[in-house]
C-alpha cells in the first residue's frame, strides 16, 4: 500500500501541475490569442481524435492490465503483440472514417465547416494517442505510473502552450498551428518510448508463443468486450462537445470547453487513483481477495470525496473570480452554469468510487456492454433533446444525467453480484459538510467584488472551515491519525 500511496501522490501532483498549465492555457492564453471560433476548432479536432482512440485501441488497455499478472515471462512479446493489434485497429478505424467521411462532413458542414479541413489531423492524433495508451497500460502494469502521467498531463499541455505562443508571435499561421497538434502527440509518444527503453521495459520480441493454450483468444475476446466500456466512458466525456459544435457552432463549443476545463480539475484525484488502483484490483481478483477489494472500494470513495468536495467548493465558490481573469470574459462567462453541471457529473464519478475498475477486472466484465449501450443511447438522446432548447447548459445537464445513471447502474450491479459497498457515513458527512460550507461562505462573502482579493479570502476561509469540519466530525480517522503522527514526528 505504501507503493500504491506513493504512486498516487506522484501521479496526483503531475495531474495538478498539468491543471495549472492547462488553466493558464484555457483561461488566459487561448482566449487572449485565439478567436472563439479558433478555440472551437482547436478543441473539436482533439475531441474527435479522442473519441476514435478507444475504438482504434480495441479495448487493449484494460486487457493488458488484467492479463499482465498472468505472464511471468514473455512481457516483451506481449507488448509487441499488443502494439501490432492496436495498429491493425487504427487501420480499420481509418478505413471506416474514410468510408463514412461524407456523413462526418455533413454533420459539421452547416455550423462548423472549418473543422472539415483538419480531418487528417484527427487521424494523426488518433494514431499517436492510441499507441501511447497501449504503452501507458504496460507502464502501469509495472507500477511505473508517475512519469507517463507527467508526459501526458504536463508535457502535452506545455507543448500546447508553446504551439499557441508561436502562433501568437506570428511565426506560423493558424492552419500550421492545428497541424502542430499532431506533432505534440508524437513528441509525447516518443518521450514515453525513450523512458520505457531506459528503464528496460520497452523491448521488441516477435515470438508470440505465450506458452499457454488459448491465451491470445482469451485476451482478444476480453479486449473486444471491454472496448465498449472504454468507448462509452469516452463517449460520455466527448460527445457533448462535438454535438455542441455540430448543432450550435464553434464559438459555443469554445465557451463550453472553457467551462468544462474549469470543472474538470475536481476529477483529477479520481483519475490518478484510478490509474494506480487498476493493477491492484486486477491482482486482488487474480488471488480472489474479495475482502481487500471491498475495503479498497470504501477507502477510495472516502478519500476521493474528501479531496474532490474541497475542490468543488473552491471552484464553484470562486467561479466569478475565475472568469474575471479570462480575456474577453463577457463572451465566455455565459458558460458559468456549465461549470456547475459538469462539476456535479464529475462528483458522481468520484462518490461512486472505482465501480468501473471493479467490473472490468471481475468475471462480470461483460456487463460493460449492457451499461455502455444504455449510456451511449442516453447521452446522445439527452443531448438531442436538451441542446436545441437549452444550448450549452442543456449539453452540460445531459452529461450530468448520463454520468449519474452510468455510475448508479454500475453501483447496483456490483452491489447485487459482489455485495461490495462504497458508501459509508464518512461520505455522507463530507457531502453535508461541503453544503454547509458553501452556504456559509456565500453568506459571508456574497457581496464581495470579483478579483484576486476575493479569491484569496474565499479560498482560505473555505479551506480552514473544511479542515476544522473534518476533524470535528471525525471523518477519515485513519488518515487523521497518520497526519497527527507525521506532525509529531516533525517536532524536535
Amino acid at each position: 500500500m505504501e507503493k500504491f500511496a506513493r504512486q498516487s501522490l506522484l501521479t496526483t501532483l503531475s495531474h495538478y501541475l498539468g491543471v495549472a498549465i492547462g488553466y493558464f492555457n484555457v483561461l488566459w492564453l487561448f482566449p487572449y490569442t485565439l478567436a472563439p471560433e479558433q478555440i472551437g476548432i482547436f478543441r473539436t479536432v482533439q475531441d474527435m481524435a479522442m473519441l476514435l482512440v478507444p475504438f482504434a485501441q480495441l479495448g487493449l488497455g484494460n486487457a493488458i492490465t488484467r492479463f499482465f499478472p498472468q505472464l511471468k515471462t514473455k512481457q516483451a512479446s506481449f507488448l509487441t503483440y499488443s502494439v501490432l493489434i492496436t495498429l491493425l485497429g487504427f487501420i480499420t478505424i481509418s478505413l471506416l472514417f474514410f468510408i463514412f467521411k461524407n456523413q462526418v462532413i455533413s454533420a459539421f458542414a452547416i455550423n462548423s465547416p472549418q473543422v472539415i479541413d483538419f480531418l487528417a489531423v484527427v487521424l494523426l492524433i488518433t494514431l499517436f494517442a492510441v499507441v501511447n495508451t497501449v504503452l501507458d497500460a504496460f507502464s502501469r502494469s509495472y507500477m511505473k505510473i508517475a512519469i507517463p502521467t507527467l508526459l501526458r498531463e504536463v508535457l502535452l499541455r506545455l507543448l500546447s502552450t508553446v504551439l499557441v505562443s508561436v502562433y501568437l508571435i506570428g511565426w506560423i499561421d493558424f492552419d500550421q498551428m492545428v497541424w502542430g497538434l499532431s506533432l505534440n502527440y508524437l513528441i509525447v509518444l516518443g518521450s514515453l518510448i525513450v523512458y520505457m527503453f531506459r528503464i528496460g521495459i520497452f523491448r521488441i520480441d516477435l515470438d508470440f508463443d505465450f506458452k499457454r493454450k488459448g491465451f491470445k483468444t482469451e485476451f482478444l475476446n476480453y479486449s473486444f468486450i471491454t472496448l465498449l466500456g472504454t468507448a462509452g466512458a469516452i463517449l460520455i466525456m466527448k460527445i457533448d462537445s462535438l454535438m455542441v459544435s455540430s448543432m450550435i457552432g464553434l464559438e459555443a463549443n469554445a465557451i463550453y470547453n472553457i467551462a468544462f476545463s474549469i470543472a474538470i480539475v475536481m476529477e483529477m484525484p479520481r483519475r490518478a487513483i484510478s490509474q494506480v488502483s487498476m493493477p491492484v484490483v486486477a491482482e486482488y481478483f487474480s488471488k480472489q481477495e474479495f475482502s481487500k477489494i471491498n475495503k479498497l472500494y470504501k477507502d477510495i470513495a472516502v478519500n476521493q470525496t474528501l479531496i474532490c468536495i474541497l475542490l468543488f467548493l473552491g471552484i464553484w465558490s470562486n467561479v466569478n473570480n475565475l472568469y474575471h481573469f479570462v480575456p474577453n470574459n463577457t463572451i465566455y462567462e455565459t458558460g458559468k452554469w456549465v461549470v456547475l453541471w459538469i462539476g456535479f457529473g464529475k462528483m458522481c464519478d468520484v462518490v461512486f468510487s472505482i465501480n468501473g475498475e471493479i467490473i472490468v477486472f471481475s468475471k462480470y466484465y461483460i456487463f460493460n456492454i449492457t451499461a455502455t449501450v444504455i449510456m451511449s443511447i442516453a447521452v446522445v438522446v439527452l443531448n438531442l433533446l436538451l441542446i436545441p432548447s437549452y444550448g450549452i447548459e442543456g449539453a452540460a445537464f445531459a452529461s450530468f444525467l448520463s454520468m449519474f445513471l452510468y455510475n448508479f447502474i454500475k453501483y447496483v450491479y456490483i452491489k447485487v453480484q459482489l455485495s461490495f459497498e462504497p458508501f459509508s457515513w464518512d461520505v455522507l458527512k463530507i457531502i453535508l459538510l461541503g453544503v454547509a460550507i458553501y452556504f456559509a461562505q456565500d453568506y459571508l462573502f456574497g457581496g464581495n467584488e470579483s478579483g484576486i482579493l476575493d479569491l484569496i479570502i474565499r479560498s482560505t476561509s473555505i479551506t480552514l472551515m473544511y479542515i476544522l469540519g473534518i476533524f470535528a466530525l471525525g471523518i477519515a480517522k485513519e488518515n487523521q491519525k497518520k497526519v497527527i503522527e507525521k506532525i509529531k514526528g516533525l517536532r524536535p
